[in-house]
């Protein structure tokens, strides 16, 4: 019974930390925006087919939980703890750069490469909300098992709730140049005021 206590607190912890975490979040939109569309040689187009979507998605997703587990046994493990400014600083950097990205397009046939290599980053974010909760006494299996399982789910439920609306709106017009274009500006704007506050430790989004 203490065990199931011990991973259920950690799982809801992950699960808020999701829900109030802004930058993970928008990270994994980011990611996902543009991932019903294909790109054209000036222009988003909405993809023909579900299959390469859903197999974009599965490498994607797949890719940022892999690269967060291996960090956060790590720092959860105190086998590598940087400093949370860095790692923090380096989340902002790494949800300005996705919506560059979606912007002006450098990387889309590899983005789960891409990903994994941010994946890291968020990894050690995480980290610091599993040791703010406290780890307790004993093995930390459970604590670990069950935040990953918590931040597990809060993707999903993000993937499952964003990707079916995306895949209904892809085709208009609205899709392409309200949600991709301006929301992709909109998040590259707030993540490079996070970025500013992190690095030169400012006080610009105080309710953020």
């Amino acid at each position: 019974m203490r065990r199931c206590a011990r991973w259920t607190n950690s799982s809801a912890r992950a699960l808020l930390h999701i829900a109030i975490g802004a930058d993970h979040v928008l990270f994994l939109l980011s990611l996902l925006v543009v991932a019903v569309l294909v790109r054209e040689p000036r222009a988003w187009a909405p993809a023909p087919g579900l299959k390469p979507v859903l197999r974009d998605v599965l490498r994607v997703v797949t890719a940022f939980t892999v690269a967060h587990s291996v960090t956060l046994a790590l720092a959860v493990l105190d086998v590598w703890n940087p400093s949370s400014r860095w790692v923090e600083s380096l989340i902002a950097a790494s949800v300005l750069l996705a919506a560059l990205n979606n912007l002006r397009p450098v990387v889309f046939r590899g983005r789960w490469a891409l990903t994994f290599a941010f994946g890291l980053v968020h990894g050690f974010g995480f980290a610091s909300a599993l040791k703010d909760v406290g780890l307790g006494s004993g093995s930390l299996f459970w604590p670990l098992f069950g935040f990953n399982l918590g931040v597990e789910l809060g993707q999903l439920l993000i993937v499952a709730v964003f990707m079916p609306l995306a895949w209904a709106l892809r085709a208009t017009a609205f899709y392409r140049r309200a949600v991709v274009a301006g929301g992709s500006l909109a998040i590259a704007l707030l993540s490079l005021l996070w970025l500013a506050e992190r690095l030169f430790d400012l006080e610009l989004l105080g309710f953020v």
